[in-house]
């Protein structure tokens, strides 16, 4: 029996949430540079290859990034953990997830075996794959992703914050800094339209103000995941 949200039927214009995780849990992000690293492919994929410049180029190098998935997968969110990671994004084309998705976990591993002098997959198998099917699952995939990181701060000599984790796309919607490939429009839209101040103090809102019962629920019943 295939392992869940393994098979993927895909459709052009659908929206889902990736996700997967190292093999035996093990971590797959060991230092500052790995996570770098790894955002700088989703740059070089995500990016018009005529504004990617020689220093994003140099960033992925030794080898040249020949596929770009610019105008046929948008990023919507994402999150970096140690042992796993989560993308919330569309297709513009029927296979663009998966050429998209083979592209970064191909290009991944090699450089994390290279760089940790090690052989074998790094993944826990093939990614996996939820459709999002309705505004509700939408808008809390976008909270629960960015939430991910709270259960790694630990706090005891003072408050810590979500908009200090630096490997998620949180701090594009707080307007603390911005990455052009990714696209914030449509879940900001959700939080008012008119006024980008107030859209950004209401979805922060939304974020950080949550139950761990509120999240027990999105995990489990809205998002149907195993990570």
């Amino acid at each position: 029996m295939p392992s869940k949200n393994v098979v993927k039927e895909y459709e052009a214009g659908g929206y889902y949430h990736i996700y997967n995780r190292g093999v035996e849990k093990r971590q797959i992000f060991m230092d500052e540079m790995d996570y770098s690293v790894y955002i700088s492919y989703l740059a070089t994929y995500l990016s018009p290859e005529d504004l990617q410049g020689p220093s994003l180029q140099e960033k992925v190098s030794p080898s040249k990034v020949s596929k770009n998935y610019f105008g046929e997968i948008k990023l919507l969110a994402y999150c970096l953990m140690p042992n796993h990671f989560h993308l919330m994004l569309t297709q513009e084309t029927e296979h663009g997830i998966d050429h998209f998705m083979r592209s970064m976990s191909t290009k991944y591993v090699r450089y994390f075996n290279t760089k940790y002098k090690r052989v074998g997959p790094l993944f826990q198998g093939i990614y996996k794959a939820v459709r999002i099917q309705d505004e509700y699952q939408f808008v809390y995939l976008s909270k629960y992703i960015h939430r991910n990181p709270i259960d790694l701060f630990a706090c005891k000599d003072g408050p810590c914050r979500l908009v200090d984790y630096k490997y998620s796309s949180y701090g594009n919607y707080l307007h603390l800094f911005s990455q052009g490939w990714l696209d914030t429009e449509e879940i900001s839209g959700l939080f008012g339209n008119v006024n980008k101040q107030i859209s950004y103090r209401n979805y922060r809102e939304f974020v950080e103000g949550t139950s761990d019962e509120d999240i027990t629920m999105i995990k489990d019943v809205v998002l149907d995941i195993d990570v």
